[in-house]
C-alpha cells in the first residue's frame, strides 16, 4: 500500500496573472479527478482562496482607477463646455 503524495502549499502569488493561473490550474485539476483527492483538498482550497484574494484586490484597484479616471475626464469635459 502506497501513501499518497501530499502537495506542498505554494507561496501566495504576487501578480494577477500568477494568481489567475493558480485558479485555472486548480479548477482544471479538480474537474479532471475521477475521485476526489481528499489528502490535498485543503491545500488546493487554501491556494485557491489566496489566489482569489489577489485577483479580487487587483480587480478592485483597477476598477477604482478607472472610476477615478472617468470621473476626472467627466469633470474636465463639463468645465470645458
Amino acid at each position: 500500500m502506497t501513501t499518497p503524495t501530499r502537495r506542498r502549499k505554494k507561496a501566495a502569488p504576487k501578480t494577477f496573472k500568477a494568481a489567475y493561473d493558480i485558479l485555472k490550474t486548480n479548477a482544471a485539476e479538480l474537474q479532471q479527478q475521477d475521485e476526489p483527492d481528499i489528502d490535498n483538498l485543503m491545500t488546493t482550497v487554501e491556494e485557491s482562496i489566496a489566489a482569489y484574494r489577489v485577483c479580487e484586490t487587483r480587480i478592485n484597484a483597477v476598477q477604482q482607477a478607472l472610476d477615478a479616471a472617468f470621473a476626472e475626464e467627466k469633470s474636465t469635459s463639463s468645465v470645458d463646455n
